[in-house]
């Protein structure tokens, strides 16, 4: 109803300010619609991260030689690599409001149903937080150098040795003309880029202790039997987490406001600070607030990679033995492991302290650096671990039909997924506070895999068993085909359990915030449904002062997959050498297997234990494909 206060904003204060009067008439939304976030709904207006580009320019001229000598080959090389990058990866430049406060919900009322205090919020305008920036576009610049030894020794017939070693140079990324910052927590502010050397200008100091050894080894036990070894470190140069590790995107060239406010700040008038008042949204944003002459750490976020950053691994190692058991019957059994250290995550250096449980203190002015909001760090906190049995059988029959199983039992554990890469829940910002609570699951966890595949040449056509026998009508119609098969069966996807905090409870928007668990919260196999995968019963939200509970990352676990797959294909020749047609009849899951998606892991959403979606069912595809 236009003109009336919302039910438990705040009393009088906020009365008359939620008329009906559409969007702001500020010049800045002439390009579209501000995106629109109501926690528990799906998003609407314009995607906040368009516009958008990154175009790069690579020079990377390699030279290598290779000196061979009976038993012996010795290699050498060095490969250098200048990467220049222009970006336009700075949004919102339109703006983005967010709804999931809940201001319009009484006093006392609990309800299952949050999500509609959240689009009431949004009626109201009464936005718990909104974003902006200005348009920049960033010139960065990389420099790499590698070079490599790896002698190959053939000790005797049985035995070949892989002797490597690699060392590997990459600068920090700067940028053309030092429009760059980075944050200094030895005095709590903000340092410019300048001319000088790469730390100078990076404000990042280059990690020179890249060492790489690779080692090898092949060993024939007899005349059947191989055993494989092999052992390499490797080194990420490269870390694009979006514009998340972007010293560029900080201020004074770029200002990127995101404001977290309250109805209980008051409301804000002509010249009223904006992260001391609450701005509902028919109030639009305050003129001149992303201008890089106003640029305040209070309104905006600072990207910050601590000075010392080491550059990112991963050690690699496997150890497998191949034998062939029967003629032409070859089985394969090996252990498969690599360590990460080192890799770049996400993180609110600036996190703040939970409220007490009868406490209401705003969230700014619980962080630790009040002159500043979020400060999101990029840092070396990352780490994960895989360990895997992989077994693969692999069997050729003479007349034209090809087996393949191949099998894995693993178990792959991080403390961060990918930046833009989560699902399900997970997240690539983690609990600055407590990193340890944050290893688990990976979210690409699926213990077993299991796929089985065939090749069937048809005994019927041109230099097959039955080929003379076939009319020349006949050899057209039937002869020629392959029938190709692909059965899959994996573990289910993980499932990262959470909720949505209250503003007063929450500490940060990056980490991901997990319930409490009170028993095994995926509902018994005879009682379970897709409205109810997961107990509601046994997950409970925490209170405010202890905002993280005691569920594990990734502690759920969605259903198995299973899909069979069909192909018929036959090649047709066209009268000249490797010029064919080849005609393809397909079938996608042909069984038709139901394979449901993962319930939600939400408990602030009224859907939450709920499956909404399933896999494709049953595809069939036809195609003609020219080799030529």
């Amino acid at each position: 109803e236009a003109g009336k206060s919302p039910p438990g904003v705040g009393g009088p204060t906020m009365q008359d300010t939620y008329g009906i009067t559409g969007l702001p008439t500020d010049p800045r939304f002439a390009g579209g619609l501000t995106e629109q976030g109501i926690t528990g709904w799906t998003t609407f207006g314009r995607q906040n991260s368009n516009p958008q580009f990154q175009d790069p320019t690579v020079i990377n001229p390699r030279i290598n030689f290779t000196w061979v000598k009976g038993r012996q080959a010795f290699k050498t090389g060095y490969e250098y690599q200048a990467i220049n990058t222009e970006i336009d990866d700075f949004n919102p430049k339109y703006g983005r409001d967010s709804y999931g406060g809940q201001f319009s919900r009484p006093s006392g009322v609990t309800t299952n149903d949050p999500a509609t205090y959240n689009l009431a919020d949004f009626m109201f305008g009464a936005r718990n937080a909104y974003s902006l920036v200005n348009p920049f576009i960033a010139n960065l610049r990389q420099r790499m150098h590698f070079t490599y030894v790896q002698d190959d020794v053939k000790v005797n017939r049985r035995l070949t040795l892989n002797i490597g070693l690699r060392y590997e140079f990459a600068t920090p990324q700067w940028e053309k003309d030092n429009f760059l910052t980075n944050f200094d927590p030895s005095s709590n502010s903000l340092i410019q880029a300048k001319d000088g050397s790469i730390a100078d200008r990076a404000l990042v100091n280059p990690d020179k202790n890249n060492v790489a050894p690779r080692l090898g080894l092949a060993y024939g036990v007899s005349e059947k039997t191989i055993l494989r070894a092999g052992y390499g470190v490797s080194y990420i140069h490269f870390n694009r987490l979006g514009g998340e590790n972007l010293l560029s995107f900080n201020g004074p060239h770029v200002v990127a406001i995101n404001i977290t406010q309250q109805p209980s700040q008051g409301l804000c008038g002509a010249n009223t600070p904006p992260t001391t008042c609450f701005r509902p949204t028919q109030q639009g944003y305050p003129v001149g607030l992303n201008v890089p002459a106003n640029f305040s750490t209070l309104n905006a976020r600072v990207n910050y990679i601590p000075r010392d950053t080491p550059t990112g691994n991963v050690q690699s190692w496997h150890v497998s033995v191949q034998r062939e058991v029967l003629p032409n019957f070859i089985v394969d059994v090996g252990y498969v492991g690599n360590k990460s250290r080192d890799i770049m995550i996400l993180g609110d250096f600036n996190q703040a302290r939970p409220n007490g449980s009868a406490e209401n203190t705003a969230l700014q002015a619980r962080r630790p650096i009040g002159t500043f909001q979020e400060i999101q760090a990029a840092f070396a906190g990352g780490k994960g671990d895989y360990h895997a049995l992989q077994v693969k059988v692999e069997r050729r029959y003479s007349r034209g039909l090809y087996l393949l199983n191949s099998f894995t039992w693993s178990r792959a554990r991080d403390n961060a997924s990918g930046h833009l890469e989560v699902q399900n829940g997970d997240n690539s910002r983690v609990n600055y506070r407590d990193l340890a609570s944050e290893f688990g699951r990976s979210g690409y966890d699926q213990p077993f895999n299991n796929t089985t595949s065939f090749v069937w040449e048809l005994p019927f056509g041109k230099d097959r068993r039955y080929g003379n026998q076939l009319h020349p009508v006949m050899e057209g119609i039937l002869g020629g085909w392959r029938l190709v098969g692909i059965n899959t069966m994996t573990s289910g996807v993980p499932i990262n359990l959470s909720y949505g905090p209250a503003s007063n409870a929450s500490v940060s928007g990056a980490p991901t915030y997990r319930p409490n668990l009170l028993g095994d919260p995926v509902t018994p196999s005879d009682q379970r449904t897709i409205s109810n995968f997961l107990n509601p019963a046994m997950v409970e939200i925490p209170d405010r002062s202890q905002p993280f509970g005691n569920a594990p990352r990734n502690s759920v676990r969605a259903d198995p997959f299973r899909q069979f797959d069909l192909g018929l294909h036959k090649a047709f020749g066209l009268g000249r050498e490797q010029t064919r047609i080849e005609a393809r009849i397909e079938a996608f899951n042909l069984l038709n297997t139901t394979n449901f998606g993962s319930a939600n892991g939400n408990r602030s959403s009224s859907a939450f234990g709920t499956i909404t979606s399933t896999a494709p069912a049953r595809q069939l595809q036809l195609g003609l494909k020219l080799y030529f």
